[in-house]
């Protein structure tokens, strides 16, 4: 894989893993209940149910994709108005809606004090189900990832590279969210916060969306 094109993946690692999600709800409720250090095996979990996700997107859809122009232009439009979708929506996102999900992590996090921390393979399995289970990662891999692969050198090395980029960008970003709901609960719950993050993530989703439709596809 070259570079650029590897430089290119990382940001949209960023952008991926920053947009909030069902991940970030985890983590952020955990965070609340457990502390991060105890949120570690949680996140541990998100990042094997993202693995199994990339994988099977960039080792079935992936391959299907560099091998047909027209399949990957399909996915490629398909894809790019998704991500403008999901822009669109989080930028017009009312600020009612956007403090619920922080609020239920935070409600679920105090309710969970009193009772027994859950176990490590409990926190573990949660993580992973979670990640498992979310249609809005599936889809962004089978959007996103097969842009990334070069048809004359190897999948498995190229899908093996892509995998541990995607993890350590997503198992930082998670501790973020950890650590940040963990200290800064009112900061994140203001509604001034609710709406700069709305537009920061809107706009960004929505400038990621544009993007796409100027990758070209790899000549196989």
């Amino acid at each position: 894989m070259d570079f650029s094109v590897w430089m290119t993946y990382f940001v949209a690692c960023w952008v991926i893993a920053i947009s909030p999600g069902s991940g970030a709800v985890v983590s952020m409720s955990h965070g609340l209940a457990y502390g991060v250090k105890k949120t570690t095996a949680t996140i541990i979990g998100l990042q094997m149910g993202l693995s199994v996700v990339l994988l099977v997107a960039g080792a079935g859809v992936g391959a299907v994709l560099v091998a047909s122009a027209n399949a990957f232009l399909v996915v490629k439009v398909v894809g790019a108005g998704y991500l403008f979708y999901l822009g669109l929506k989080q930028w017009r996102a009312p600020i009612a809606a956007g403090e619920s999900a922080v609020a239920d992590a935070a409600h679920t996090a105090t309710a969970e004090l009193g009772k027994r921390i859950p176990s490590t393979r409990e926190r573990l399995f949660t993580g992973i189900f979670t990640n498992l289970s979310n249609p809005k990662g599936i889809v962004f891999m089978v959007a996103v990832l097969p842009q990334f692969i070069d048809p004359h050198r190897s999948l498995p090395l190229q899908l093996l590279m892509l995998c541990l980029t995607m993890n350590a960008v997503d198992i930082t970003v998670m501790h973020g969210y950890a650590f940040l709901a963990s200290r800064l609960q009112a900061i994140m719950r203001s509604a001034k916060a609710q709406v700069r993050q709305n537009r920061v993530f809107g706009g960004v989703l929505m400038l990621m969306g544009a993007s796409l439709l100027l990758v070209k596809r790899v000549a196989a």
